[in-house]
């Protein structure tokens, strides 16, 4: 893959990631997308919740396998490096749209606020989670997360430098603010549906095993002993709750 190649193909990457993302959106909140999570009719019960656990599972196996540094080394043999980040992102992407066309809506309704002033801050507290999601991968380096960075690098000839160990912003609150992000949008819903439920119970059963278990040992052997303090002085996703966790 020459260098032009790898940044067109990055660039096409980043462009179906933000649709994606977009989608997620209206996926999860029920509104302006034609399918979302309570949209259809529903199916079988016993067929449906087969259908949206191995489709979250796929999910989980990309999102996990594809992050850890052996399978990199590995997949950076047969790809470019600098195309290795978009990649990811593409196969992610890929994992979620699987999920936006073959969920199947489980619409019994757990509870319905709408019309309420909690429904109200569900609704506030919905957006507020995608806006913490997109603003922390600004704190960071939004460009490296998403493989902008390594593709221009690599059309330049230069050398992608790696984003420091920084903590500011959301931060210094909660160590993995994109997943408090996800969770708050995920949780913050007027109407909770059995369907909905099970994608939040789900997704953040993974989150917290992901990121806790597998992504943060990645982390304390990339960065060191510095990481291990901010594990002591800040919480992995609720502020104030689980130091050292």
């Amino acid at each position: 893959m020459g260098r032009s190649i790898t940044f067109i193909y990055g660039i096409a990457v980043y462009v179906i990631f933000l649709a994606t993302f977009l989608y997620s959106i209206g996926f999860a909140g029920n509104v302006l997308v034609p399918k979302s999570i309570d949209s259809g009719a529903q199916g079988p019960i016993v067929a449906s919740l087969v259908i949206n656990l191995s489709l979250l599972s796929i999910f989980a196996l990309q999102h996990s396998i594809m992050a850890r540094p052996a399978f990199k080394r590995v997949w950076t043999k047969a790809i470019p490096k600098a195309a290795e980040r978009s990649t990811y992102i593409l196969m992610t992407c890929v994992a979620l749209i699987l999920i936006f066309v073959l969920w199947q809506p489980l619409p019994t309704p757990v509870w319905d606020v709408r019309n309420t002033v909690l429904g109200a801050v569900l609704i506030g507290l919905f957006w507020v989670g995608w806006l913490i999601v997109l603003a922390s991968t600004f704190m960071i380096d939004h460009f490296d997360l998403l493989g902008l960075k390594q593709i221009h690098a690599h059309l330049k000839k230069r050398q992608a430098t790696e984003p420091g160990f920084v903590k500011i912003g959301f931060y210094r609150l909660v160590r993995h603010p994109i997943m408090t992000g996800f969770l708050i949008a995920f949780w913050a819903a007027p109407t909770m549906t059995v369907g909905h439920l099970l994608f939040a119970l789900v997704t953040t059963g993974y989150i917290v095993i992901a990121v806790l278990r597998f992504e943060e040992k990645d982390l304390i052997a990339q960065i060191g002993d510095d990481y291990v303090t901010y594990q002591r002085e800040v919480p992995a996703f609720i502020p104030g709750i689980g130091r050292g966790q």
